[in-house]
């Protein structure tokens, strides 16, 4: 019997369109709301409402294939289209999964965080960020694209400057993002203005097909690509357009950083994947040239400095901003190379590299929360202090480097492999620098933390002092999603070759 016949009918039918509707309609109700607690609870219910949603549709997806929703019934081209299919329902789950973690953990988070009076309006914003990156994932319009892009953007610049009431240099780092984040969407909606004139249209299959009768257009849909994919690098932090992203990710509060490392630039990047490989398509001769020399020659440069930077770092928050950089870098080197393989190895690396990221900051926000730890240097006996939270670390760090048996290794092995089988010989002793670059930058946190005594304060030892449960259950429940991928990896895998089948016209 098929978990599909519990669902009701009308959640088949509507779901892409309750995904955003919830969201969108609960945010301004929370936003109003007297008490902080009511206000958590309200958010914790949503997000667990979209995650059920979102599991139900991706099985669904499974089961009939892409599904098209259309808004109002009025049938696209004309109308407005929410798409489900291979490409996008893994991403839809991540979003809204991450999203009933990230509330999780911010119910003691909040209270060391953000002041009493603007936890409501937190919440608000949270889940209007949530609806945003889920309408630009399920949206089969370019513009609404844009739309939802910029829902997501101003909450997140207003995330992002709630962690003013612990440091206040939050307030430039919001100010910071909102500059280029502007630029970057006015770049993307100017690249979508181009391919209305060269198309006619705003649906995003309308385009391909039409494009795809004009052999990939003329000089309008070329500057049409060139700004989607600035405009889409901004966002996703592509080297060296990442500089918004370690101010952003330092000093905004925990939940947050947790939640945009694991899915705003997750969600912009499924997005260049749709533009590149969907609307356009890389046989255009245009499109080859920028997967060969923009996205591959920036990804790689990407995963080199940004991995020295990450190095040299003495804030552990801002490595690890550096560090997603790079990570960026491996999902565009797959990207880049262009065969099932390698997209594939990308689309896997976005998703295990959500799962990784999240899980790092989720422990790093709870040494924060016990005993002030920013720098590096305060590592020291943390193993004893605190050594579920650094336990939960510890696992999810040795992901992100690439250990066997984790997420990690399981998508850079994909990666490597696919480099290989092209002959990319160079790209896989990339891949193999970094890794040990990776190893450098987290090893050294993991020598000071199990191999030095605990600080001495007022003459007497550090004793021991765990985070609360609230903040346990979602790191460790990400750390061991990072071994369980990456000892039974055939689900997640499979996701990511039928992504890469979709995109490439294989399947």
């Amino acid at each position: 019997m098929s978990f599909l016949e519990f669902v009701p009918d009308w959640l088949l039918a509507h779901g892409p369109a309750f995904l955003m509707a919830l969201p969108l309609i609960m945010a301004a109700i929370t936003a109003i709301l007297p008490n902080k607690r009511v206000a958590w609870t309200s958010t914790f219910i949503v997000t667990a409402i979209l995650t059920v949603t979102a599991f139900t549709i991706a099985l669904y997806n499974a089961e009939v294939g892409t599904t098209i929703y259309k808004m109002g019934g009025w049938a696209p081209p004309h109308g407005i289209s929410l798409v489900i299919d291979a490409l996008n329902a893994p991403v839809v789950v991540l979003i809204a999964l991450m999203s009933l973690i990230t509330v999780i953990y911010a119910l003691p988070a909040t209270v060391a965080e953000i002041k009493p009076n603007k936890r409501a309006p937190f919440y608000a914003a949270f889940l209007l960020c949530t609806a945003g990156l889920l309408g630009m994932t399920v949206t089969g319009d370019a513009f609404n694209v844009f739309v939802f892009l910029e829902v997501s953007s101003i909450s997140t610049y207003v995330l992002v400057a709630m962690g003013a009431a612990r440091d206040r240099r939050a307030l430039s780092a919001a100010y910071n993002y909102l500059i280029l984040g502007s630029i970057g969407a006015t770049f993307f909606v100017i690249g979508v203005g181009f391919l209305y004139m060269e198309t006619g249209t705003l649906n995003m299959a309308d385009m391909a097909r039409i494009l795809a009768d004009l052999d990939g257009g003329s000089r309008v849909a070329k500057i049409a690509f060139g700004f989607i994919v600035i405009g889409l690098g901004l966002k996703l932090a592509m080297f060296p357009l990442h500089t918004w992203l370690p101010g952003a990710y330092a000093y905004s509060p925990t939940p947050v950083a947790a939640f945009l490392a694991s899915t705003a630039t997750k969600a912009a990047l499924y997005l260049l994947l749709r533009f590149t490989f969907f609307v356009f398509d890389p046989s255009y001769s245009y499109v080859a040239d920028v997967l060969m020399f923009v996205l591959v020659g920036l990804g790689v440069v990407g995963m080199i400095f940004a991995s020295l930077q990450a190095i040299f770092q003495t804030d552990v928050r801002r490595m690890l901003a550096y560090s997603s950089v790079a990570q960026v870098g491996y999902m565009l080197l797959g990207i880049g190379i262009a065969t099932t393989a390698s997209v594939a190895a990308g689309y896997l690396h976005l998703l295990n590299h959500a799962i990784i990221k999240g899980g790092l900051f989720l422990a790093i926000g709870a040494m924060w929360y016990r005993f002030g730890i920013t720098r590096t240097e305060d590592f020291r006996g943390l193993g004893k202090t605190m050594p579920l939270t650094m336990g939960a670390f510890t696992v999810s760090g040795l992901s992100l480097i690439g250990v066997p048996f984790t997420a990690g290794f399981v998508s850079k092995v994909n990666l490597t492999f696919a480099a290989a089988d092209s002959g990319w010989w160079w790209a896989v002793a990339v891949i193999m620098v970094t890794s040990i670059l990776a190893l450098i930058y987290i090893g050294r946190l993991l020598l000071v933390a199990y191999f030095q005594s605990p600080p001495v304060v007022n003459g007497e030892v550090v004793v021991r002092n765990e985070a609360p449960i609230a903040m346990l259950l979602p790191m460790w429940t990400l750390a061991l999603a990072s071994v369980f991928v990456g000892i039974w990896s055939d689900t997640m895998v499979g996701m990511a070759i039928r992504a890469a089948e979709l995109l490439l016209g294989a399947g």
